[in-house]
């Protein structure tokens, strides 16, 4: 990053300029920082560029599809503004260096660089193409080495849509760019004007520093006449076929990736995580630290009650008074733990079926009861049918309580038919009727299996969310997810999107946002917020380190309340709080193991009225504010393991997805030895705990309604009252 010189901007929009990246034929690029701390590249175009006519409506027509194209080695658009006197955009930042620069600093890159440089850069360019876009300025200033591939923006400037020009002008650019990296110089044809057989004849020579494995693609790319060169896709499909390995890691100079690391190290960042080490965290926190717990996973809490440096989640604040020892519960006011013990529960009823529930919901009147034969529905406080049965059966013979919903006195879940298969249906709880019914596409023409992991509601619309299983050639190891809004009303489908920054969904009950988790093998994972209110466009981003588990779709791995989203960040040890709509930190609270023991939190989850927030940590279960995080008390389930596991406690895994749900004044868990605990909400204590020996292997499903608490346990359903009686 260079210094700002005389005559730069020193702010674009809301982004205070930091430094300068690079230049593109028609502006520069700046690294901005917003006023709640996020640091972000901006580009600004010049003014003789934005004069052009038509410019502005071209420009504004490119943002606006270019916020929908995301995925690996894409620097997706975060903010522009096609209006200003210098229209700008602004993508997410990724540190790393311009090839241009790379080359000038460190020489050419190597074949099996080369090769990295081209998959890269062709599957950035296949989804951006697949949007409509054209980039326009692919090119050795606007390609970006970082430590994990080449980068690009989602588009560029001298071209924003395919009515401005072609894809084949990008891939005519991915071929110079190429063959910079291999040689330090571009090709420089001796006249616009020479015909055909002389371009291709003076290819021989341009691309002879190219390694003989890319010599025949990338001069493709180079040819004269658009229409004989490669697509993107068929790049990554001739690579493939050639058998030889592209590095994922490491794949750039060792000095190279020192300098990337250093200005990595130098750049303000909203990544999450960067807090205090794990023995400042145990030894460190005079004062400030609540110790809770008495077993393996004891927790010591670290908390932030305002935001951190620049306003977003980007660590805890290092320790002021070191300390030779971790403070005492006594010594801090932190709350003393609460061994769980209670009575076994009273059934209120139990009935039994020719069919083992596979799939509950239930209102405070009725519960749904899906099985592989059929659907029945069972009146709340009596056990006996209430409605008619259904013919519809639990979607591929699943057992996963994540694709019901209830809201409204409607009932909405995936189901197949004796007819038909993969249904997302709607039925009146009242009448029993079927309110509308849709088949989901299960299948495109290119072959792609679309799978549901989660159904749920908010207000009017129905959200269905999956993975798409692809036959791909391509060597990314990410998972496609996507999201589907259908009309609540009718089942009329609303709007799409999917992507691989698509892997598990949170649907809060109310609002217009949405949060999406990701991750890949080896690599950061990501929070983000997806805009229902813009038919699932992209917001913010916020990098989680070692968040692999984020891509596991299903039941969400975050929770709302309060306006805010909540989710695990750091090492897997700390619960972050940020505003749905920005991404700005509100709070943080981190946790660690007095004995030292790995601490990962288990998956979030709020209370109905939103105003606490409960995190298994181990073997304990925290009650936060959700104001604050200020601590209410903490919970030790005995039969819990001891250690801390990326998902609920151990039989979460086992169970349903919905291994932890609250009632209007009491939380719900289930633990490692496939106890079902009542939790009191006020005080933490136990109300009552139920066990079946004779439960199936991957335990029982269960599911709040009302007042009651419903289990199916092979061929039973029971209810039991949330207060024990």
């Amino acid at each position: 990053m260079e210094t700002l010189e005389a005559g730069d901007p020193q702010q674009i929009g809301p982004y205070s300029l930091i430094g300068k990246l690079g230049t593109v034929s028609a502006g520069k690029i700046f690294a901005g920082r917003s006023v709640d701390g996020r640091v972000v590249a901006v580009t600004v175009v010049q003014p003789e560029a934005a004069a052009a006519p038509d410019f502005r409506e071209r420009f504004r027509a490119g943002v606006g599809a270019a916020r929908a194209v995301s995925g690996d080695f894409i620097m997706p658009v975060v903010d522009a503004d096609p209006d200003a006197p210098s229209p700008w955009s602004a993508t997410a930042f990724v540190p790393g260096l311009p090839l241009r620069r790379a080359v000038d600093r460190y020489g050419q890159l190597s074949e099996s660089a080369l090769r990295r440089l081209v998959v890269g850069l062709a599957g950035a360019l296949t989804r951006i193409h697949a949007a409509g876009l054209i980039h326009g300025e692919v090119g050795p200033d606007s390609v970006l080495l970082a430590a994990d591939g080449p980068y690009i923006a989602a588009f560029g400037l001298a071209g924003t849509t395919e009515a401005d020009g072609s894809p084949m002008d990008d891939i005519l650019g991915l071929g110079a760019t190429v063959l910079f990296a291999a040689s330090g110089s571009e090709p420089e044809w001796e006249g616009a004007s020479e015909d055909a057989r002389t371009r291709i004849a003076e290819l021989e020579t341009v691309t002879s520093t190219l390694p003989s494995s890319l010599h025949e693609v990338i001069g493709g790319c180079l040819y004269p006449d658009p229409s004989t060169r490669p697509t993107a896709q068929q790049l990554i499909d001739y690579l493939n076929r050639q058998g030889q390995p592209v590095p994922t890691r490491n794949w750039l100079p060792s000095a190279l990736t020192a300098d990337i690391e250093a200005l990595t190290a130098a750049t303000p960042s909203s990544t999450v995580g960067g807090g205090v080490s794990r023995r400042s965290l145990l030894f460190g926190l005079a004062g400030g630290a609540l110790l809770i717990g008495g077993v393996a996973a004891t927790a010591v809490f670290s908390s932030s009650g305002s935001p951190a440096t620049g306003g977003k989640p980007g660590g805890s604040t290092p320790p002021t008074s070191p300390s030779g020892v971790s403070p005492t519960p006594s010594s801090t006011g932190a709350p003393a733990p609460i061994v769980l013990d209670a009575p076994d529960a009273i059934k209120a009823w139990t009935i039994s079926g020719g069919s083992a529930p596979r799939c509950l919901e239930a209102s405070d009147k009725v519960v749904m009861v899906v099985t592989d034969k059929t659907t029945a529905f069972i009146d709340a406080s009596t056990g006996k049918t209430a409605l008619p049965a259904l013919n519809t059966t639990s979607i591929f013979g699943s057992q996963n309580t994540s694709l019901m919903a209830y809201a409204a006195g409607v009932f909405y879940y995936l189901c197949d038919t004796p007819n038909a298969d993969n249904m997302v249906a709607a039925v009146d709880g009242t009448t029993g009727n079927v309110k509308w019914a849709t088949t989901m596409a299960q299948a495109d023409p290119s072959g792609a299996a679309y799978i549901a992991h989660y159904v749920a509601v908010n207000g009017n619309t129905v959200y269905v969310c999956g993975t798409v299983n692809a036959h791909s050639s391509s060597t990314s190891d990410t998972t496609t997810g996507y999201i589907r809004a259908f009309d609540g009303a009718t089942g009329k489908g609303l709007w799409r999107v999917e992507g691989t920054d698509i892997n598990n969904v949170l649907v809060p009950l109310s609002g217009s946002y949405l949060l999406a988790t990701s991750s890949t093998p080896h690599k950061a994972g990501q929070v983000q917020m997806i805009d229902a209110g813009k038919q699932g466009a992209h917001s913010w981003k916020i990098p989680i380190p070692n968040a692999a588990y984020y891509f596991d779709p299903g039941w969400p791995m975050t929770c709302y309340a309060a306006g805010m989203f909540f989710f695990a960040g750091g090492a897997g040890d700390t619960l972050f709080a940020v505003d749905a709509a920005t991404g700005a930190e509100k709070w943080h609270q981190q946790f660690g193991a007095k004995n030292g023991d790995q601490v990962e939190l288990g998956t979030p989850f709020a209370s109905l009225d939103g105003a606490t927030v409960y995190v298994p940590v181990g073997s304990d279960l925290a009650s936060l504010s959700a104001a604050d995080g200020t601590p209410k008390w903490v919970a030790t389930l005995t039969g819990a393991t001891e250690i801390g596991l990326s998902n609920m406690f151990n039989a979460s895994l086992r169970t349903a997805g919905m291994s932890a749900q609250c009632s209007a004044d009491a939380v719900f868990v289930t633990d490692g030895a496939k106890n079902l605990w009542a939790i009191d909400a006020a005080t933490g204590k136990a109300r009552w705990k139920y066990n079946d020996p004779g439960q199936p292997d991957v335990g029982f499903t269960w599911i709040v309604g009302g007042d009651r608490v419903f289990i199916a346990s092979n061929l039973t359903l029971t209810a039991i009252s949330v207060h024990g009686q």
